[in-house]
């Protein structure tokens, strides 16, 4: 399978685990072992920045772009089809996005340490998006929190109306009002 395929090898899939585990891991070091010690608070809220940022484009990708725009729409109709394929976005496709859209324009605009660290956020927020949809489709849920997003994902799979889009957190789904899976039954009332 080539570098821009959407179905992976087993190896391939967890090779991107791999690439942005160690992105975080050497992000984190980067900041805490070379940073500026004066900047480390601004840092951690450019972090924080970073991963809130995530939280809301993965929102806007799952809606929008993987589910309105072609030819994205008709390759995540491929995952809804055949949930667990290993079938994601192309690791070299998301880290040239994440480059060029988040860490070169932090970097114009704040410089190379915030750079670093709103990029360590989207990528913790990426990674994490990545994990929980994976275990969404291949774990058990033993935890509270895993069972209600496998829950979530599930409605998001197997209903007709469109909504729980959010894979990590369900808030920007109650927040923009696509929490809802059917509309609302009217109630019944005598004559």
């Amino acid at each position: 399978m080539g570098l821009f395929t959407l179905e992976h090898s087993k190896t391939a899939y967890r090779a991107d685990f791999a690439l942005y585990g160690v992105a975080v891991i050497s992000l984190t070091a980067l900041l805490v072992l070379d940073g500026p010690a004066a900047q480390r608070l601004e840092s951690a809220l450019w972090v924080a920045a970073g991963l809130a940022g995530w939280s809301l484009v993965e929102y806007l990708l799952h809606r929008f772009v993987l589910h309105g725009l072609q030819p994205f729409q008709r390759w995540h109709t491929e995952h809804h089809e055949r949930p667990t394929a290993l079938i994601c976005a192309p690791t070299m496709l998301s880290a040239a996005l994440i480059s060029t859209l988040v860490f070169l324009p932090a970097l114009l605009l704040g410089g190379l340490w915030c750079a670093c660290a709103v990029t360590l956020g989207v990528v913790s927020g990426y990674l994490a998006y990545a994990i929980t949809h994976h275990a969404t489709h291949h774990w058990r849920a033993n935890g509270t929190w895993l069972r209600e997003r496998k829950r979530w994902h599930a409605l998001h799979h197997h209903q007709r109306w469109p909504g729980c889009y959010g894979v990590t957190s369900g808030l920007w789904d109650h927040v923009l009002g696509t929490s809802q899976r059917a509309p609302r039954r009217q109630a019944l009332t005598p004559p």
